[in-house]
């Protein structure tokens, strides 16, 4: 019988600084190129962010907060900060998982974020992932239930991500997607859904074949949808784009530890899902970047396409009783808010039409900018 996970929860999140006149991007907050501290990046390099800062963003990153609530109330403490920051400098925040117009080629655009250090191994695909995620942890501490629990809650990932879906616009334009940074993403080696690993050991002579051989430095090159923290002993779940709202980061957290919940559940009452190849599964994932919640996804058991919305209710049904039990059946409720009115993306879209679309696309995507920023930054109300 496997461990019980903890379950504790750690949350990731790379914010744009975005100037108030040109809402271009000036400055991104991520991590290090050596991935150790939190920094305020810009073409010109480098700056370390102030001692409090640095020690709340690392903290919140591990998976360290009791429950949902604790979350909640570090990561709004967090985007307070990241707010009041900003402002000192006469600048704005933007939480989404692209900027709708910026490029990696303007000269005074910001190198992107923790793959700069890797330019010389990813060359162009390094330089121009001008993208920003939401990392979610979930202490597991058992590795062999961490690995069945991945290879089970592969099949669910592109459901959530449709939950979180902010990047429609990228260098200017409407790339008719709702999450491009899904995309750019998978330009990386060893991202994407992982493979099915039958267990612990093995997926980690598959590690320490990459590091012997150099074709990896760290554990940390790993880029996963989902993996096996290298440090923490948690599941990492990488696949979500950045939410403007508190509200809805939140929700997407309380999905994800529930679910965590219900697997473990059913394995310890031996029971198991079907596992799905990653060929599948990478089906619906291009449907959830597609369609978002606007699609339909397959139901590879009943073999039929459905619509996304139903599936995110089914998900939401299944998880509600542990939810329930973790205190977090609001969040969970938000999220059906979600799956209701759409995320992000399409909030984006919409503004972009109200502001003239593709006749004025200048006005439009700053309209856009201002929209996402009044999202992010409603934290110091």
């Amino acid at each position: 019988m496997p461990q019980p996970p903890s379950l504790r929860i750690g949350i990731e999140e790379e914010y744009q600084i975005v100037h108030p006149d040109t809402r271009n991007l000036r400055y991104i907050v991520t991590r290090s190129a050596n991935q150790e501290r939190p920094v305020l990046r810009s073409r010109q390099g480098d700056q370390p962010l102030s001692d409090a800062l640095t020690a709340s963003i690392q903290a919140l990153s591990a998976p360290t907060c009791a429950n949902v609530t604790e979350a909640r109330e570090r990561l709004h403490a967090q985007r307070v900060a990241i707010c009041e920051l900003a402002q000192e400098m006469g600048l704005l925040v933007a939480a989404s998982g692209t900027h709708p117009f910026a490029s990696w080629k303007q000269p005074d655009v910001p190198l992107p974020g923790r793959y700069q250090g890797m330019v010389g191994d990813l060359q162009v695909i390094a330089e121009r992932l001008l993208i920003f995620g939401m990392h979610v942890h979930i202490g597991v501490e058992d590795r062999d239930f961490a690995v069945d629990c991945m290879n089970t809650v592969r099949y669910m990932l592109p459901h959530m991500l449709t939950l979180s879906t902010s990047s429609p616009f990228w260098m200017g334009r409407d790339t008719g997607l709702m999450s491009y940074r899904c995309i750019l993403q998978e330009n990386l080696p060893r991202s994407g859904i992982p493979h099915q690993f039958a267990s612990y050991a093995e997926l980690r002579h598959y590690i320490d074949v990459l590091l012997k051989t150099r074709c990896i430095r760290s554990e940390d090159e790993i880029w996963w949808d989902i993996r096996l923290h290298p440090v923490y002993p948690s599941l990492e779940f990488r696949i979500f784009d950045m939410c403007p709202r508190l509200d809805d980061a939140i929700a997407i957290v309380a999905v994800v530890q529930a679910t965590v919940a219900w697997l473990y559940d059913l394995r310890r009452r031996n029971i198991s899902f079907r596992l799905y190849p990653r060929s599948l599964i990478d089906e619906n994932k291009w449907r959830a970047e597609r369609y978002g919640l606007n699609g339909k996804l397959i139901d590879f058991g009943k073999e039929q396409q459905l619509p996304a919305r139903s599936l995110l209710r089914e998900l939401l049904r299944l998880i509600t009783p542990y939810a329930d039990a973790l205190g977090t059946v609001g969040e969970i409720n938000h999220a059906y808010h979600i799956v209701e009115h759409g995320t992000s993306a399409d909030r984006q879209r919409q503004v972009f039409r109200e502001h003239g679309g593709t006749a004025n696309p200048e006005a439009a995507l700053k309209a856009v900018v201002d929209s996402v920023v009044a999202e992010t930054m409603i934290c110091r109300q």
